[in-house]
């Protein structure tokens, strides 16, 4: 359609303007036909085109900008959450360090308490074990003494006093010296 109206105007034999400040009306018609034109044709086809594509990119826009909103909140959300896990773990470790301090505490108490325990029943085994022998000992010392006597009233009496009876007596003359009066 172009070429055809190109074609008339060479046909008229019209060379151009003569001044570039000239008006042609036929250049200016045909301009605005053919501008008309133009419009019509991107209008019917590619301006609703090009506004579905700028209306999509508007929605991907607005959906990635809702989206990005949703995951911002989302991670000061959880960075909160973090934050107060954090402060409840060192809670956490804080009152575990004072349970064991604690636990250390009780601990090293029953062992002196242990410890101590076992030293008094040591020392009164030992106690019992002294008192015993003291026993023993006196036991042992008696039996001297009445063997000593019996030796000395022997050489006193000139004979020799052997019998139970005799020893007896002695032990029991023994006996009473111990005894407080």
């Amino acid at each position: 359609m172009l070429l055809t109206l190109l074609a008339l105007v060479q046909e008229e034999g019209h060379a151009g303007p003569a001044s570039p400040f000239e008006v042609n009306f036929g250049l200016i018609f045909w301009t605005w036909l053919v501008f008309i034109a133009l419009m019509l044709v991107l209008k019917k086809f590619a301006f609703p085109a090009i506004l579905k594509a700028t209306e999509e990119r508007e929605r991907t826009i607005a959906r990635q900008l809702g989206e990005a909103e949703k995951a911002n909140t989302e991670a000061k959300a959880l960075l909160e959450e973090n934050r107060k896990l954090l402060a409840q773990a060192r809670t956490q470790a804080q009152a575990l360090v004072a349970e064991a301090k604690s636990a250390s505490e009780k601990e090293r108490a029953a062992a002196i308490e242990r410890t101590r325990h076992e030293q008094d029943e040591l020392l009164a085994r030992a106690r019992r074990e002294i008192a015993d022998e003291r026993d023993k000992a006196l036991v042992q010392l008696r039996r001297e003494a009445v063997d000593l006597s019996l030796a000395a009233a022997a050489r006193l009496i000139g004979q020799r006093l052997d019998s139970g009876a005799d020893r007896a007596l002695v032990e029991g003359y023994l006996a009473s010296l111990e005894r407080p009066n």
